[in-house]
């Protein structure tokens, strides 16, 4: 039987707390008074653990820079299947985009220390990209990566406008459609057109 989850500490209880305020309901809307007394505790508490609000929003940043987990699936089955997970994603009650971009949008490019963890954050996912395709050889691999990660933000922006999840699997669709002209081999893939003689495609 396996022991039970250890308790929370009180630091986590207010990053905890923090991340979801900011995250569903904006960074300059909650302030340290508000997040104090969600949780039951002081400001002077509070800034026991985080001595500014600017050191909490890096923290919440940073609870959210999560990396990709290790596959043992082939390296394409892995690259789309990002868009099945942020179909599901975009599915859920409480998706308000990407916490990153929200970030930055809200607080403006000059919050160097935010930014900073933002590209971080974007740059760490093309790269996931880029070593997928490398696997699968790819002759332009940083290039390919860079048009995948456009893809995602994309599909994230258009599922806030429209709430429409189905967006993911477009940007899916587009994914696969990259990824057969730089060769690689996805699956189902068409048949080409028959040529005629005179090199015009036959359609049928």
């Amino acid at each position: 039987m396996a022991p039970p989850p250890a308790p929370q500490t009180m630091k986590e209880r207010i990053l905890q707390t923090a991340d979801k305020l900011f995250y569903l309901q904006g960074i300059r809307a909650i302030g340290v008074d508000t997040i104090a007394a969600e949780v039951g505790i002081s400001k002077r508490t509070l800034y026991n653990h985080f001595p500014s609000k600017d050191a909490l929003i890096a923290a919440y940043l940073e609870r959210r820079f999560v990396s990709a987990r290790p596959s043992d699936k082939p390296p394409a089955e892995q690259i789309l299947a990002t868009f099945d997970s942020l179909e599901r994603r975009f599915a859920a009650k409480d998706f308000r985009g990407c916490p990153f971009v929200n970030a930055v949008a809200e607080l403006g490019p000059g919050d160097r220390a935010v930014k900073k963890i933002a590209i971080a954050f974007k740059e760490s996912r093309r790269l996931w990209f880029r070593d997928r395709l490398k696997e699968l050889g790819v002759a332009d691999a940083e290039a390919l990566a860079t048009q995948l990660v456009l893809l995602v933000d994309g599909s994230i922006a258009q599922d806030l406008v429209r709430d429409d999840p189905a967006m993911a699997r477009a940007a899916k669709e587009a994914a696969k459609v990259l990824l057969r002209n730089a060769g690689v081999d996805v699956g189902g893939d068409a048949k080409p057109a028959p040529k005629c003689r005179e090199g015009v495609v036959r359609h049928p």
